[in-house]
């Protein structure tokens, strides 16, 4: 279980544009959470919805240009790392905060052994012998459930499954026990089977490491099965947080509520044909003045075209960005 104490991550107020010919598209707009010691928190949203932007943002691992992180802050360890420089910001990604990325196939370098990438980073930032990040190399593959993990070391990628080249991710991500691990919907491109085993070899790592994780995905039947907390987010924003049994119990944004019903229930207690969200997510040319969600949102009303709501506690742990109450069904200012 995560542990109550002070944040290990804070992001406050962060905005990232990418520049285009049409203008420049905000795609980060003032998103803020906190991670705690310990604890695995979900991000879940539509594809456009700023969940990886923001996350690639932190550690500064989108291209710029086009990308450019315009304000904000993301403390780790009493550092801002928006201002650290590139070098610095080095020594953090893989040593302290660690990433895996969708698909492995086009994160793994194919032309090196699995050996070599996986040691490639002991040496670099923990100063490891070749011998001694060999044996290490090998201990990681064990680690995440690959037979004969001294011997495959020296398999190409395109040798290994996609299960197994997913492992591969998780391990080079591992290699120097970040304290913070961010995962960018690991099991998307995964069949069902691989897609449990994964998800039961990064709870096993959780908590045999006792590393925090923040993990991406728009599967909230992933994030039911893994999450301590969950943050929906939708059109570069933060729209509702919550502790994940109460966002499943009593969701209280209309987003969050839409991305619920879009759930099949296995039990047969949902009859009639699959609710899907009707429209698509915005592109914004701008920051947004008003709700992103409001052409979308059958509780829409005057003042959602018009005011971009801030986040409003609603229950200890729970807060959300919309002018609507969804639990009165009526307004929530007014």
């Amino acid at each position: 279980m995560p542990n109550e104490g002070a944040a290990i991550l804070q992001v406050k107020e962060l905005r990232t544009v990418f520049q285009t010919r049409q203008g420049d598209v905000h795609a980060v707009n003032g998103v803020s959470f906190e991670l705690r010691p310990g604890e695995l928190l979900g991000v879940v949203g539509e594809s456009g919805s700023g969940k990886s932007v923001t996350m690639m943002s932190l550690i500064g691992l989108l291209p710029s240009p086009p990308a450019k992180v315009t304000a904000g802050q993301v403390v780790f360890e009493g550092q801002d790392l928006l201002h650290l420089s590139g070098n610095e910001l080095r020594a953090i990604r893989g040593a302290k905060i660690g990433f895996i990325f969708q698909d492995p196939m086009t994160s793994l370098n194919p032309v090196f052994t699995v050996g070599f990438q996986l040691m490639e980073p002991l040496r670099a930032h923990m100063g490891l012998s070749k011998t001694k990040a060999k044996d290490r190399a090998a201990e990681l593959l064990d680690l995440v459930g690959i037979p004969d993990a001294k011997r495959r070391l020296s398999d190409f990628p395109h040798q290994f499954s996609g299960g197994m080249r997913q492992r591969v991710m998780i391990a080079m991500a591992l290699a120097c026990d970040p304290k913070v691990l961010i995962a960018d919907e690991p099991t998307t491109a995964l069949d069902v089977t691989i897609q449990a085993q994964i998800l039961e070899l990064v709870k096993e790592l959780r908590h045999k490491l006792g590393m925090s994780i923040i993990w991406i995905t728009h599967d909230l039947g992933v994030i039911a099965g893994i999450a301590d907390r969950v943050m929906v987010m939708y059109g570069g924003q933060v729209v509702e947080q919550a502790p994940v049994r109460e966002l499943f119990s009593n969701p209280q944004h209309p987003y969050t509520k839409a991305l619920l019903d879009t759930v099949p229930s296995v039990r047969g207690t949902r009859p009639g044909k699959l609710q899907v969200i009707e429209g698509q997510p915005p592109i914004l040319y701008g920051a947004p003045s008003s709700c992103s969600f409001s052409e979308r949102c059958a509780h829409a009303f005057t003042p959602c075209h018009s005011q971009n709501p801030p986040p409003v506690a609603v229950d200890g742990d729970h807060n959300v960005a919309c002018l609507w109450d969804v639990s009165e069904g009526a307004p929530r200012h007014g």
